[in-house]
């Protein structure tokens, strides 16, 4: 099933899938593996701390939320697909912002750490069968699918990446 086949889509989480190409699963992992792959990691190292706006986050610190949110959404959608339904916690994103300790690290352990997780994730999702994709379950309030988490994983990356490419990369 296509991006598009989502139905229907999560209130929310619909800002990332739809940014999505209109394609199955496996083929937007790809294509967005593909994108990590391409990451102009010099350019990111010139940014340093900078930030594009006051309370914003550094290029550093966007990048360890991209390995954190994979890391809880694809918890979640195991939890989906082997039909483990009991409500999901709450998780305080700006607590998580506040203890992350990007700025410690360089651009080349988050990135090759996000890359190390998008694997992990991939393998994951290759093996659900098709049942388990379409498994639902609460993620915060919206209902959505095994295949939605993947869809929204992928698209989330895309919404952060594209942040960087116009408000960061200008600065360099």
């Amino acid at each position: 099933m296509k991006r598009s086949d989502i139905d229907p889509l999560p209130q929310y989480f619909d800002r990332y899938i739809n940014l999505v190409d209109d394609v199955e699963l496996p083929q937007a992992f790809a294509q967005n593996g593909q994108q990590l792959q391409q990451l102009d990691k010099s350019l990111l190292v010139k940014l340093g701390g900078k930030r594009y706006a006051p309370g914003k986050w550094t290029v550093k610190e966007i990048f360890q939320h991209l390995i954190d949110w994979e890391r809880i959404l694809s918890q979640r959608a195991l939890l989906f697909a082997r039909k483990e339904n009991s409500p999901p916690p709450s998780i305080d994103e700006n607590r998580l912002a506040a203890n992350m300790n990007a700025e410690r690290r360089t651009i080349d352990e988050l990135t090759d750490e996000l890359k190390i997780v998008r694997a992990s994730t991939v393998a994951m999702f290759a093996s659900f069968d098709e049942e388990m994709l379409q498994n639902t379950g609460f993620n915060w309030t919206s209902e959505m699918s095994v295949r939605a988490m993947g869809f929204t994983i992928i698209g989330h990356q895309l919404h952060h990446l594209k942040i960087v490419a116009e408000k960061y990369f200008p600065m360099v």
